[in-house]
């Protein structure tokens, strides 16, 4: 479990992070959504004992990341894929860090083949694509085979193939009772992966519930009914104090109301129905509900740009 408390980290003028609290429990996908410079990198610098608080604690199954006596073996994160040791093999990448952790070479080799890497474990890293750089931090980061987890954007550079992979990878490690932190910007990607979602913008909270909570809080209920008698059924929603548009002539769009609703409505005015279905709410609409005010970097008109303050 990863406890949050009260986490603050000012670099000079610019606050990074401004006292956020939040738990990352076990036996979950927890996404970790924010807008670029909104501190998500810098606090999972924290959690790891990189970047030293200005104020607030982070606790590791109870203890600060510091005082763990075999950390490799308690948590492993993918923050960099780019850090890597250009001439280095990515086989003796991971027998590095095997060795100095006191973990044995068969594990590496679990690991290469677990990620994929199998027949490019003997290549130099120079030579290796962002994908398989990604898939090669995440064996570095399943080395000790670790309770606790933290991946920063691991999807980027991958294929297809890879990205259904790193679902279900994220997938198994939260049902084995992992604590599994994933920070990304594919909305889509953590709609279908994540229980729980932990949303901040300019260091700050903003959102911590399940996704389905949020889906819900956050998007209105939407349903999409057909009828060759739209304008009855209209008329009888409305009745009912449902909000409703019509689309075209046999088509309306209900808000804020379930198919539950309109189909008992429907029935008991014996009107019959073509079409009945509730809209299905996107977690980038809720995203971009959540976010709006909290976007430093936006592009202008122009396409002008920015300077990028550390996430």
């Amino acid at each position: 479990m990863i406890e949050v408390r009260g986490l603050t980290k000012r670099y000079g003028d610019v606050l990074a992070v401004d006292h956020l609290s939040f738990d990352v429990e076990p036996g979950k996908v927890t996404g970790f959504l924010g807008p670029n410079g909104a501190g998500k990198s810098t606090t999972m610098r924290m959690v790891l004992g990189l970047d030293r608080p200005t104020s607030g604690t982070v606790l590791v199954n109870g203890r600060p990341f510091a005082s763990l006596a075999e950390p490799l073996r308690e948590v492993g994160a993918l923050l960099d894929p780019g850090s890597l040791h250009p001439g280095r093999t990515g086989r003796s990448h991971l027998r590095v860090a095997a060795r100095t952790n006191g973990i044995g070479r068969q594990r590496v080799d679990e690991v290469i083949e677990e990620v994929g890497l199998g027949s490019a474990a003997r290549r130099r890293i120079k030579g290796y694509s962002l994908g398989m750089r990604q898939r090669l931090g995440i064996a570095a980061a399943m080395l000790g085979d670790p309770r606790v987890l933290l991946f920063d954007e691991p999807v980027n550079g991958l294929d297809l193939d890879g990205v259904r992979w790193i679902r279900a990878l994220l997938r198994r490690l939260a049902d084995e009772g992992r604590t599994v932190l994933v920070s990304s910007h594919l909305l889509s990607e953590m709609q279908q992966t994540a229980d729980r979602l932990v949303v901040i913008g300019r260091g700050r909270l903003i959102a911590d519930a399940t996704t389905a909570e949020i889906l819900r809080g956050l998007g209105h209920r939407q349903v999409q009914v057909r009828t060759a008698h739209a304008d009855a059924l209209l008329a009888r929603l409305r009745e009912r104090g449902l909000s409703v548009r019509r689309l075209d002539d046999q088509e309306l769009l209900v808000e804020d109301g379930t198919a539950d609703d309109v189909g008992e409505i429907a029935a008991a005015s014996a009107i019959p129905l073509r079409h009945l279905s509730e809209v299905a709410q996107s977690l980038e609409n809720a995203y971009l509900a959540l976010t709006g005010d909290s976007v430093e970097y936006q592009g202008g008109p122009t396409g002008a740009a920015t300077t990028e303050a550390a996430r």
